[in-house]
């Protein structure tokens, strides 16, 4: 066994939240997508929506799709963690699920936007990490847009109007990724996350690992 091993099965450690947000089309879905896939320590919080299960989507992978009496409901008994209505339609994060895997050392990953990130920074404290992409320029995130064609051109042209609002909010974040290639952008969000799960105050069973040490001496 490496000692990298060792200290992964010595060294207890909380999972961390780690928010990606983006304008829509820059590229947040693809690195999440990415990192679920590379990463078997990462799970997606999936969120609930009163908005229409579009083709290919799978309800309880992509969203849990809800009516607004439910979402509503959900809202007043303090199940969700945040809570938002992006282009008429609302988007929560259900709270159980995601304590459940923080205390088992599991990191969560949320698809969410500027509101919804500041409060999940509200309820989170130190325990979440903020990361958010940027395209490399305003064609770009167009053209990513169109290519997509899941949307008609009025909702496309709503988005693009609403970018700037959002580009806006990046100092709220604690990284900015510029995603000019994919591949890159997805080694900087790697990067990000090894660094953060080493904080000394997310290893929760470390005092415990360097009192063994101590003692052998």
């Amino acid at each position: 066994m490496t000692a990298e091993r060792v200290q992964q099965h010595t060294i207890a450690r909380r999972g961390l939240m780690l928010v990606l947000s983006s304008p829509s089309g820059a590229g947040k879905t693809t690195l999440s997508r990415k990192l679920l896939e590379a990463d078997p320590g990462v799970q997606l919080s999936v969120s609930v929506t009163t908005r229409k299960q579009r083709p290919g989507e799978v309800d309880g992978r992509d969203y849990h799709f809800i009516d607004a009496a439910r979402f509503e409901v959900m809202v007043k008994q303090g199940e969700l963690l945040e809570w938002a209505q992006v282009f008429g339609n609302r988007y929560g994060t259900p709270r159980a699920p995601v304590e459940a895997a923080l205390a088992n050392g599991r990191d969560v990953l949320f698809d969410v936007d500027w509101q919804g990130t500041k409060q999940l920074r509200k309820r989170a404290d130190h325990g979440l990490v903020s990361i958010f992409v940027l395209p490399p320029s305003i064609s770009a995130l167009e053209q990513r847009l169109r290519r997509r064609a899941q949307d008609p051109d009025d909702v496309i042209h709503a988005r693009m109007a609403t970018a700037a609002d959002e580009m806006s909010h990046w100092d709220e974040y604690d990284y900015v990724v510029i995603n000019t290639d994919i591949d890159r952008a997805f080694k900087e969000v790697q990067t990000i996350l090894a660094a953060e799960r080493l904080k000394r105050e997310r290893q929760t069973g470390l005092s415990d690992f360097v009192r063994r040490l101590q003692a052998q001496l």
